[in-house]
């Protein structure tokens, strides 16, 4: 059995005991996060999606938080002298789903 879910703007797809890195949720270490599917596929192929999901959810726990690799970002405007120096590090959050 999977489920797909949708956080900070990106679908995962996810199955019971997989830990994956999402967006920063909110809650500390240790902390229970529930999630609501957009699809759902049984062990048996049945798929589920739409109306048939309001009461299905897909329970988490919070392992860590931690930043993603920096991303240097440098534009420039030819034959102008105009360059611009940037850089980002997302935040990120570590869960293990426990169920669905």
């Amino acid at each position: 059995m999977y489920a797909v879910i949708a956080t900070g703007g990106k679908q995962d797809r996810v199955q019971p005991g997989q830990e994956l890195s999402v967006e920063k949720l909110d809650g500390g270490v240790g902390d229970a996060v529930v999630l609501t599917p957009v699809l759902v596929v049984n062990d048996d192929g049945a798929v589920e999606a739409g109306p048939a999901l309001a009461e299905r959810t897909v329970s988490a726990t919070i392992t860590g938080h931690t930043r993603a690799a920096y991303i240097r970002v440098f534009t420039y405007k030819n034959k102008s002298r105009q360059h611009k120096r940037r850089g980002h590090r997302q935040n990120l959050t570590t869960i293990r789903i426990e169920g669905i």
